[in-house]
């Protein structure tokens, strides 16, 4: 039997366990581009999150999907640490361990659409979805070779820049 217990020190939290998965879909919330202290339980970023959760959750009720998120150990991105980044590689690679290679989407919001677009290389990934994604110039698109992928970004976005959404998928197309 699968533990889905919450510990700390876990990348992946996943609140409800799903005997066997037959898929999983990983949430991962925003964040900053420079910050070294832990995210708070109570962050806004994080609570951005929990509706996606939620709506997919009911959409897939009985269908063996389990709705995790991914758990930041810091809430900046940190230049070439890439926080996040290492933080979603952790989560899917417990995932692998704890239900096997089921098929994974990735939910991110900004930074953490950044890291789903970067960990879309990870054996279990099959699709990302951005959500007004952090795409700098220069992020790398081969990863996503394989992948569905699906951006969603307002023209009126104030914290990451719609156009560069658009150049990012240009360039993986």
């Amino acid at each position: 039997m699968l533990v889905w217990d919450d510990d700390p020190r876990s990348a992946l939290v996943a609140p409800r366990a799903v005997e066997p998965p037959q898929a999983a879909v990983l949430l991962l919330h925003g964040g900053r581009s420079e910050g070294t202290e832990a995210v708070s339980r109570l962050s806004l970023a994080g609570a951005r999150m929990r509706p996606f959760a939620r709506a997919v959750e009911r959409a897939c009720e009985g269908q063996g999907l389990l709705v995790g998120s991914v758990r930041y150990r810091c809430r900046g991105w940190n230049g070439d640490r890439e926080d996040p980044l290492r933080d979603a590689l952790r989560a899917l690679d417990e995932l692998a361990v704890r239900a096997g290679d089921v098929p994974t989407v990735l939910v991110g919001h900004s930074m953490g659409g950044r890291a789903a677009l970067r960990a879309a290389g990870h054996r279990l990934v099959q699709d990302v979805v951005g959500l007004a994604p952090w795409c700098p110039e220069g992020e790398p698109v081969t990863q996503l070779r394989g992948r569905r992928v699906v951006l969603l970004h307002g023209d009126r976005d104030r914290t990451t820049d719609p156009a560069a959404s658009v150049d990012y998928a240009d360039r993986a197309s």
